[in-house]
C-alpha cells in the first residue's frame, strides 16, 4: 500500500513525499483508514512504529477543508504525558502540514503563560497539550474544548502511570459527546481497556503487537554488575566503542542523572542530562542538541525520555534497571527506530534479580548475558548468600521488640551479621554506599 492510496489530500501527500515516505507503516495502513471514516479508535502497537503520523495525518486531513474557528477554541486536540513527546507531535504537526495554512498552539508545563495566553487569543485549529497545564487554562478560562472534533491520546497508557487518569477525564468532559476519540498506546491492558470504555464509543480495536512483545530489530543484551564502581568502568568501555553513534542512558533518580552526566562529562564524553528538574529551556536545548548530533550521550529519568524520537540513538544502556517491567520496553523502544537496528544493554547486579525477573516475564523471553573481557563479574547471577547467622544468647527470642541488647534478632539479620560475611559478598559495601535519591 502506498500513501496515495489512503487518499489524503494532495498538499498532506506532497508533505510526505517531502519526508521521503513512500508507504505507510502497519499501525498507519491499518489507523488511518479507520480514522478517515470517523470511527473512534484504540490502537497499541511497540514504540517506533509511527504511530505519530498514524493519527496527525487524518487529523491534518480533517483540517484541510475546513474554515478557523474562534479564538481559543481548538478542532484538534492532542493529550501527550510528558513535554518531550508534546515538542515532538507539535513538530510532526508542522512536517506534514507544511503545505496547508493551520495555526496550531503547544502548551505545556514549563513555557510562558505569556506566550501561551497570546496564541490562545488568536484564530487556531490545533492544539498539543500536557494534562496539567490545559487544566490550568480550562480552570482560567482562556481555552475553550466545546468544538473539538478530533481528541487524542497519544501515549494514554504513560499518562496514567504518570497519575494523570483524573486529568483526562476531566478534559475529556470538557470535550463535546460527539467528538471523535483517537486513543494509542504502547500497552494495552486492563485499565486502558477500561478507560477506553468509559471515553471511546464503539471504537475499532488494532493491536499489532502482543503484550510485552520488544522490537525485533533491537538487540538486547544483560551485563552482570558486582557494583557500582563495576558498572561504571563497563559503561565507561561501552561509551568508547566506535560502534555506539548515540546512546540514551536510564537512570533510577533526577539525581543519579546528573552525577553520571557529570562523570561522562569529566572523562570527556559529550554527554547531557535529561530530567524533570530541568527548566523547559534547558530541556528543549538538550533534546535539540541530541538530534542534531551534538550531544552523543544522553542520561535520562523514564518520564524524561519518553516522546524522544532520534534515529541516531544506536544504543540504549540501563545503567539501573526501571522498578516496572513496562517501562523497560518504552525504554529499549527509543533505539531500533523506523526499522533501524539497535542495541539495548542491561546492567543487572544481584540485588536486581526481581525487576530482572518481572521484566523476563514480561517480554517473554531470558535477557542473554554478555561478559566484557576483563571485567567478568566475581560471581554469576543468582540469589545473595545468606550471612550466617550468630548464635543467640539463651533466653533471648530474636522476635521484634523483643530483648535483643541492641544486636541481636531481626536487626542483626538486616544488617549483614560480621565482618567475616560482609567480606563474602564484595558486592555489598558499594551498594549501600550508592543510594538513590526520591
Amino acid at each position: 500500500m502506498s500513501f496515495a492510496e489512503l487518499k489524503l489530500s494532495e498538499s498532506i501527500l506532497k508533505a510526505i513525499a517531502a519526508c521521503g515516505y513512500t508507504e505507510p507503516t502497519p499501525i498507519q495502513a491499518r489507523a488511518i483508514p479507520e480514522a478517515l471514516l470517523g470511527r473512534d479508535l484504540i490502537a497499541s502497537a511497540q514504540t517506533g512504529t509511527g504511530k505519530t503520523a498514524a493519527f496527525m495525518l487524518p487529523a491534518l486531513e480533517r483540517l484541510a477543508t475546513l474554515k478557523k474557528g474562534p479564538k481559543g477554541a481548538p478542532r484538534i486536540l492532542v493529550l501527550t504525558p510528558t513535554r518531550e513527546l508534546a515538542s515532538q507531535v507539535t513538530e510532526a504537526t508542522r512536517t506534514y502540514g507544511r503545505f496547508l495554512r493551520i495555526r496550531s498552539a503547544v502548551i505545556l508545563g514549563g513555557s510562558s503563560y505569556r506566550e501561551q495566553f497570546q496564541a490562545l487569543s488568536q484564530p487556531l485549529e490545533l492544539v498539543v497539550a500536557t494534562p496539567g497545564r490545559l487544566i490550568d487554562h480550562l480552570d482560567r478560562g482562556t481555552i475553550s474544548l466545546d468544538r473539538v472534533e478530533i481528541l487524542v491520546l497519544d501515549e494514554a497508557d504513560r499518562m496514567l502511570d504518570m497519575g494523570f487518569q483524573q486529568a483526562v477525564e476531566k478534559i475529556t468532559a470538557a470535550t463535546p459527546a460527539e467528538r471523535q476519540t483517537l486513543l494509542f498506546t504502547a500497552t494495552l491492558d486492563k485499565t486502558m481497556t477500561q478507560l477506553a470504555a468509559r471515553l471511546l464509543r464503539d471504537p475499532v480495536q488494532i493491536a499489532l503487537a502482543p503484550q510485552g512483545a520488544t522490537a525485533v530489530q533491537v538487540e538486547q543484551r544483560l551485563h552482570v554488575a558486582d557494583n557500582l564502581e563495576h558498572k561504571q568502568r563497563m559503561l565507561e568501555h561501552l561509551v568508547a566503542d566506535n560502534a555506539l553513534n548515540q546512546a540514551i542512558i536510564f537512570s533510577a533518580t533526577k539525581r543519579d542523572a546528573d552525577r553520571l552526566a557529570q562523570a561522562l562529562s569529566s572523562r570527556g564524553h559529550s554527554a547531557a542530562a535529561l530530567h524533570g528538574d530541568m527548566n523547559q529551556g534547558a530541556r528543549n536545548r538538550t533534546v535539540r542538541n541530541l538530534r542534531q548530533g551534538r550531544l552523543k550521550l544522553l542520561v535520562a529519568t523514564d518520564v524524561a525520555a519518553r516522546g524522544i524520537d532520534v534515529s541516531g540513538i544506536s544504543h540504549v544502556i540501563n545503567f539501573d534497571l526501571p522498578k516496572f517491567a513496562e517501562d523497560y520496553v518504552h525504554r529499549i523502544g527509543r533505539t531500533g527506530r523506523a526499522g533501524a537496528t539497535g542495541t539495548a544493554i542491561s546492567f543487572v547486579s544481584v540485588h536486581d534479580l526481581g525487576a530482572l525477573q518481572r521484566i523476563e516475564r514480561y517480554i517473554g523471553k531470558t535477557l542473554p548475558r554478555h561478559v566484557i573481557p576483563g571485567m567478568e563479574p566475581s560471581r554469576s547471577l543468582s540469589a545473595p548468600p545468606r550471612s550466617p547467622r550468630k548464635p543467640r544468647p539463651a533466653g533471648v527470642s530474636g522476635k521484634p521488640g523483643g530483648k535483643t541488647g541492641g544486636t541481636g534478632g531481626s536487626g542483626q539479620r538486616r544488617t549483614g551479621g560480621s565482618k567475616r560475611s560482609q567480606s563474602a559478598n564484595p558486592s555489598k559495601a558499594p551498594q549501600v554506599i550508592y543510594r538513590h535519591s526520591r
